[in-house]
């Protein structure tokens, strides 16, 4: 019999001793005297006058690379410490000492950037054929070009100087106070004391009367801290904003775009196609309030599980990892491979307990080239999606573990691809593998809760921050003004197809608190569109998808959006042809729905 995969993962193999770890804290001094080190050779490095002087430009490289990896592995351990409990002080404030190096390495990294710059372009294109910069050329560009958007040197310096307690300052504090929030509620007679992780997991509870009294108590638990979750975000903004304006930046999405290395031509092919698609997923909603009785859903019913007979579907911990294994085999031998090596190794983190964080990530460690993976396990089938789906992201990165370390960092929408593309394909066997016409339709009905959730409440959350930015230039927003945006932003989204909407979302949702990233939000559409249509080259092309796949993947952090996308798809993503190819698939999903409960 297989050993019993365990739901606490393992750190101690990066760092004994938690957030104590003696381990840590001499790869933390060690880490600040590199970084020392670092700035000097900085600031001694002369603009090169030939390729000749390309050595002494590589050796910086390669310094950069390790310093920039051992504080993503020292962030990492932290960021798991403090997910996996809230009450973890000591990781908190060592968490705060690690971004502090890490603005002390962007200042430098702009420094160094700074004489990118200064480099004639007849030099710096004969110093990107030599070895050890042609695989890397398209990211030494990037540095070049952004390098040119930003501000002056000393402006720079005090951004990043001034960052630590304006953009990482007003995260933690996020963080300080959801580790506050307690949701009590009576369920069945019995009184309960849920931490707002687990308050968030119970409104996928089959019964309409606990999902209703969950999201009561909920929101009234974040709009009783409302002012100090509107504080936060105010300012947190107001520092972006700051930022942006002494950049000369005009546009809010100037940024996010080019984090995700795609132009806003894309973006808004991508919006449009799915405007012009909701009113077919407004008549799944419909269909669905129909079967749970209801004239129409509420926002708490939107993620409802459909039971017709029994209890809904579950799946142990070791059932919903064994259903993956075999899915994942049956398209790539190398993903189930890997994905074993993760249950087996304790790269999990999914127990049900009080004091986690809320939510789900997959981090990563790239001097042990490993990742972890953090999320609480329920077994609903919407948990064994969001294992897949962090899953997919540590298959992303082990693929491309042995690539040039500057060409791991591949941009957040092309990482939604991988994770999403993993969750899709354990959602489509789900329902192809259905026993009843009853289990088809309620695995379906979970598949389409995906698009659901990427094209409204996603798009939701993209118009509330655009328009939010937009507000918050002319001044501070008080919390009824986030929550009538963000209730305009939900009715807009949904087609106004809902009965009650979620005003504190603003305040509950932490992808609007990230220190470093703006929009947390589109990408995670990009990727599930990117994905499907990637997906249905798959499982169209009579063979073996599997090596296609991983070059792909591989080539996710060494150019653009639309350059991956020409060379592995040959599709054009600023026009809308390729993403109304990949919303009509599923379209296709609500229309098996809606003919299966037709008689319903």
């Amino acid at each position: 019999m297989t050993k019993p995969y365990s739901e606490v993962w393992d750190l101690d193999s990066i760092y004994q001793g938690g957030s104590a770890s003696e381990e840590l804290h001499e790869t933390l001094q060690a880490l600040k005297d590199d970084l020392d080190l670092f700035i000097k050779n900085v600031e001694e490095w002369a603009v090169p006058e030939s390729k000749n002087d390309a050595a002494e430009f590589l050796l910086l490289i390669n310094q950069n690379a390790d310093l920039s990896k051992g504080f993503m592995n020292a962030s990492s351990y932290l960021e798991c410490l403090q997910a996996a409990d809230i009450h973890d002080e000591r990781a908190a404030t060592l968490a705060a000492r690690v971004y502090g190096y890490s603005a002390l390495l962007q200042t430098a990294q702009d420094d160094w950037h700074d004489k990118f710059i200064q480099i004639e372009d007849r030099v710096w294109k004969e110093i990107l054929q030599e070895n050890g910069f042609r695989q890397i050329a398209f990211v030494l560009n990037e540095a070049r070009e952004n390098r040119g958007k930003k501000g002056s040197k000393q402006q720079e310096a005090l951004i990043n100087t001034l960052s630590v307690d304006g953009y990482q300052g007003w995260s933690d504090h996020y963080d300080t106070i959801i580790g506050t929030v307690r949701v009590k509620v009576t369920i069945d007679g019995k009184e309960q004391d849920l931490s707002a992780g687990q308050a968030l997991n119970m409104l996928n509870h089959p019964k309409r009367e606990v999902r209703e009294a969950v999201f009561k108590a909920y929101s009234e638990s974040f709009q009783k801290e409302s002012r100090l979750f509107a504080d936060t975000l105010n300012h947190l903004a107001g520092f972006r904003l700051q930022t942006y304006e002494t950049r000369g930046w005009k546009n809010v999405l100037s940024e996010p775009l080019a984090i995700n290395r795609m132009k806003e031509e894309t973006l808004d092919a991508m919006w449009n196609v799915i405007r012009d698609s909701k009113a077919t997923f407004v008549n799944f909603l419909n269909r669905k309030a129909k079967l749970l009785g209801l004239s129409k859903l509420s926002f708490y019913d939107v993620e409802a599980p459909l039971v017709f007979s029994g209890e809904p579907k579950k799946y142990s911990y070791q059932e919903g990892a064994d259903f993956i294994l075999t899915q994942f085999n049956k398209f790539s031998p190398k993903m189930a491979e890997f994905a074993k090596h993760a249950f087996s190794s304790r790269w999990i983190e999914a127990e049900d307990r009080d004091n986690k964080r809320p939510g789900g990530f997959c981090t990563d460690f790239p001097i042990e080239k490993e990742s972890r993976i953090f999320m609480t396990y329920d077994g609903a089938p919407s948990t064994v999606a969001t294992l897949a789906h962090e899953l997919g992201h540590a298959f992303h990165s082990y693929v491309i573990r042995d690539e040039p370390y500057e060409n791991t960092d591949y941009a957040m929408n092309v990482a939604e691809t991988a994770s999403t593309f993993a969750e899709m394909i354990i959602a489509d066997a789900s329902v192809k593998e259905a026993a009843t016409k009853e289990e088809k339709i309620t695995l379906l009905e979970d598949k389409i809760g995906r698009s659901i959730a990427f094209f409204m409440n996603i798009h939701a959350r993209f118009l509330f921050e655009t328009r939010f930015y937009e507000e918050r230039k002319k001044g501070i927003l008080s919390v009824d003004d986030l929550n009538r945006l963000m209730e305009e932003a939900q009715r807009e989204a949904y087609l106004d197809s809902l009965e009650e909407y979620h005003p504190q979302f603003w305040a509950s949702k932490l992808h609007f608190y990230i220190a470093d990233v703006p929009f947390y939000n589109f990408p995670y559409t990009f990727g599930y569109l990117f994905s499907l249509g990637i997906y249905s080259r798959a499982m169209n092309s009579g063979e073996s998808y599997e090596d296609a796949y991983i070059a792909l993947l591989k080539d996710t952090g060494a150019m653009t959006t639309e350059e991956l996308a020409k060379k592995h798809l040959d599709v054009d993503l600023t026009k809308p042809d390729f993403w109304r190819e990949a919303v009509d698939i599923t379209i296709k999903d609500v229309e098996e729905f809606l003919e299966l409960t037709k008689d319903l």
